[in-house]
């Protein structure tokens, strides 16, 4: 399993509603991409939930690299670099899943990335962030996923309604959700 993430920053007066419009035509197209689990089209409003920036910031879960390259080479990400000019793409390898309740697409979702520090136990600390997944009844589904480049830490979850106040990490509202192969996702810890 591989993490994915860009985020493209819009000035703060960008009407968010073109993002909304884009999502609503052309969300539905990974909604049966192979080898994606989840694709969440988030963003973030100046002004909202303590967002100091307007971003579109779609966040991936890849069951295979194969879907992953297929996506990155391929016409939908050319598309929106043609529109917004080409995001650097964060990675991370993926730990493990946590499946929530699914009844519902998610409105909410929160990421958190942590530095390791240098003393850490990678290990350790994949281990004690699965032990750590959370156990919410608006909890959809949660991952926890390393980039070994930086020791770099992350949990990120999705939420029925907005996510709770206790919930760490950056907030985004989910605009629509494409799980093509969410099922097929490791629970728990996979290595």
């Amino acid at each position: 399993m591989h993490a994915m993430q860009y985020e493209i920053t819009l000035p703060a007066d960008y009407d968010m509603d073109v993002i909304r419009k884009r999502v609503a035509d052309k969300g539905h197209l990974l909604d049966v991409h192979p080898g994606l689990g989840l694709k969440a089209y988030l963003i973030r409003e100046r002004g909202r939930d303590g967002s100091p920036v307007n971003q579109y910031a779609p966040f991936y879960l890849w069951r295979t690299p194969e879907g992953m390259n297929g996506f990155l080479w391929g016409p939908g990400f050319r598309g929106l670099s043609a529109d917004f000019g080409r995001p650097a793409v964060r990675h991370w390898l993926g730990a493990g899943v946590a499946h929530g309740t699914r009844a519902g697409a998610p409105a909410g979702a929160t990421l958190e990335t942590v530095r390791l520090p240098e003393s850490a136990d990678p290990a350790e600390a994949v281990e004690r962030a699965l032990a750590e997944l959370p156990a919410h009844p608006a909890l959809h589904t949660a991952a926890v996923a390393v980039d070994p480049s930086r020791w770099e830490l992350l949990r990120f979850a999705l939420w029925h309604g907005p996510a709770p106040q206790d919930a760490p990490g950056t907030r985004y509202q989910v605009l629509h959700l494409s799980s093509p192969e969410l099922d097929r996702l490791p629970a728990g810890r996979h290595w």
